[in-house]
């Protein structure tokens, strides 16, 4: 299977992220998105997106919302 490129429409619908969000990540100083310009048409790489993705995850939160709501029903039983 080969790498999909996707345009920026294609990519908002992909990630969830607003067409405007990713031209501005396009633009983003310390860590743009990367981005083929063939012809004038801008063009994302799954694979590049995904990589550039994985930059910005974070560890899971220490305390779920079950653990929360648990300690809470605890305290007032």
């Amino acid at each position: 299977m080969t790498d999909q490129y996707f345009t920026l429409r294609a990519l908002s619908a992909y990630s969830g992220l607003s067409i405007r969000t990713l031209r501005d990540y396009l633009k983003h100083q310390g860590n743009p998105l990367p981005c083929y310009r063939p012809g004038g048409k801008l063009l994302v790489k799954r694979s590049d997106f995904d990589r550039w993705m994985d930059g910005y995850r974070t560890a899971a939160p220490s305390a779920t919302v079950d653990s929360v709501v648990d300690d809470l029903m605890r305290e007032f039983a």
